[in-house]
């Protein structure tokens, strides 16, 4: 899939007003699922790609199915000094922090190292971002999880109390104070905006992390094994990858415009009518993928949030993003992507980028149309 790096180059897609053409971007986490996709989605947009992440933990990996022709570095974000060198070379106008300890289940496991990553990895890159005269604008992306989760079946929106049980959503909270506190102590004086981005849970191709629904029920079909389900029952707000990532490539354009109103935090959630439980999600991946199977476990040793949703109202109104794809297109395109992949051996990445901007382009979203 090599071929795609060059074929980008000359697309010409004129999105976002065009805004991050040209632009350098650093990218913290490009190695990982959302951030792969990301990288993908920017080089299209004529964006210069510089990634951050550690070295690749899965196989397959698709980020290096994607073959793009980008410049990254593999560090640790925990690394300050080397953080800090990376933004002096680089010199880059936008900064996308994705680098997390995103797995739940992990951070209970794993506490010191998901708080050293997800808090001091966000204030290395932050402390070095305040000496460098390049940066125009940060988006660091949090999570729906920064919530006091209360169970309420209401979405949460953004001026809501933040809270966190668990150590991966507690260190995700302290992210959005951590932020707070250095836009309004240092970057709101030199000129840099910078926002938080929340968004759902999201599904897609690509994704062979461990411990996360889709990739492990995909790993359990493969190998003819049933899935083990904890919480058949939770609800979260899934969305597709490209709907959450549309979320911040908005975001992003408005604050290298200079619009210090966005300089805030945003919620990026789906349609208050994708909001399933993890019954539901396999069901209705199993209308694409009849084999896929699973059971219910029995064992529950560790607490997670049963009822959690997000309101993307200020989102839709100020920003004048919505989200593209339903749920059922959601749960085809995610099971179009990995029964193609495990068929024939390619990715369906950038046709369905392709697809999705059209879709967004005739749902008439000001986005895909500037």
């Amino acid at each position: 899939m090599g071929e795609w790096s060059g074929a980008l180059e000359t697309m010409g897609i004129t999105m976002f007003s065009d805004q991050f053409r040209g632009k350098k971007v650093l990218l913290t986490g490009h190695s990982g699922f959302k951030g792969s996709w990301l990288a993908l989605w920017l080089k299209q947009l004529g964006a210069e790609v510089y990634g951050l992440s550690l070295q690749v933990e899965t196989t397959p990996s698709h980020i290096e199915l994607l073959a793009l022709c980008h410049k990254e570095r593999m560090l640790d974000i925990r690394d300050q000094v080397a953080v800090h060198q990376a933004i002096t070379d680089i010199q880059p106008d936008l900064v996308l922090h994705l680098a997390a300890q995103a797995l739940v289940r992990k951070s209970y496991l794993q506490p010191l190292e998901t708080w050293q990553t997800n808090l001091d990895g966000t204030l290395n890159l932050l402390e070095s971002c305040r000496y460098s005269s390049s940066v125009k604008a940060i988006v660091v992306v949090t999570t729906d999880k920064v919530y006091l989760n209360k169970e309420q079946s209401d979405g949460y929106s953004e001026q809501d109390a933040l809270g966190g049980y668990d150590p991966y959503s507690a260190s995700k909270a302290a992210c959005e104070i951590l932020v707070q506190s250095y836009r309004q102590s240092y970057f709101s004086q030199q000129g840099v905006l910078v926002a938080t981005a929340r968004a759902g849970n999201v599904i897609g191709g690509g994704d062979w992390s461990e411990d996360r629904l889709i990739p492990d029920i995909i790993r359990a079909s493969v190998s003819g094994t049933p899935l083990t389900i904890r919480y058949p029952d939770a609800v979260r707000p899934w969305q597709h990858v490209l709907d959450s990532l549309s979320g911040y490539l908005c975001l992003a354009a408005k604050l290298l415009t200079g619009d210090s109103l966005c300089a805030k935090a945003w919620n990026f959630g789906p349609a208050s009518d994708a909001i399933f439980s993890v019954r539901q999600v396999l069901q209705t991946m199993q209308q694409y993928w009849p084999e896929l199977s699973w059971l219910q476990g029995t064992d529950v040793p560790l607490k997670e949030t049963n009822l959690l949703m997000i309101n993307s109202t200020l989102a839709q109104e100020d920003l004048d993003w919505a989200p593209v794809w339903d749920f059922q297109q959601t749960a085809l395109q995610t099971a179009l992507w990995y029964q193609n992949y495990y068929q024939t051996g390619s990715v369906l990445s950038q046709y369905q980028l392709e697809h999705y901007q059209q879709c967004a382009r005739e749902k008439g979203l000001p986005w895909a149309l500037s």
